[in-house]
């Protein structure tokens, strides 16, 4: 990694740590970080989980079809949004 990568790493991981977006781990399962370049010139944290993914169990349950879930919404008087500006932070896992 290039070393004004390597600054941007740092500065990008504080700040989610800071949020509590992230918290350290002592996992011995690891996944390799990359940066893609924003139109704006800006660098966008990546994370290549495509060996991890291999490993993992995966669920083994249907999605949903969209006319069911439309269903469920035609009685709804009420509805809501959240801003998905930064949208992976949105929800805690």
């Amino acid at each position: 990694m290039a070393p004004k990568e390597l600054e941007e790493l740092k500065r990008q991981l504080q700040e989610m740590l800071n949020l509590e977006f992230i918290r350290p781990s002592v996992s011995p399962w690891g996944a390799p970080v990359l940066f893609a370049k924003k139109k704006d010139g800006s660098l966008r944290l990546c994370i290549d989980y495509r060996e991890l993914n291999k490993i993992t169990i995966k669920n083994k349950y249907p999605l949903p079809r969209i006319d069911d879930l439309f269903d469920q919404l035609k009685n709804a008087k009420i509805f809501s949004k959240i801003d998905l500006r930064s949208g992976y932070h949105q929800l805690r896992i």
